[in-house]
């Protein structure tokens, strides 16, 4: 298997993953402060939605590439 096609069939696993959960969230710490024995810090939630022409044309690219005859 050659490189095009691992590359095709992961853009249409990320495709399927990217339509089926739509979105994903993760904690980034943007602010820290130490004053002696205390520490404060400031956790974000942030939330990153994946469009669906995202998800639907990371597949069709993804099956391009597997029909595409590769080199030999």
């Amino acid at each position: 298997m050659n490189a095009l096609k691992i590359v095709g069939v992961v853009l249409i696993v990320a495709g399927i993953l990217g339509l089926v959960y739509g979105s994903f969230s993760f904690t980034k710490e943007t602010h820290e402060a130490k004053i002696g024995p205390l520490e404060l810090s400031v956790k974000d939630k942030e939330t990153i939605n994946i469009p669906v022409w995202a998800g639907v044309g990371a597949i069709v690219v993804g099956a391009v590439l597997l029909v595409v005859p590769g080199k030999r």
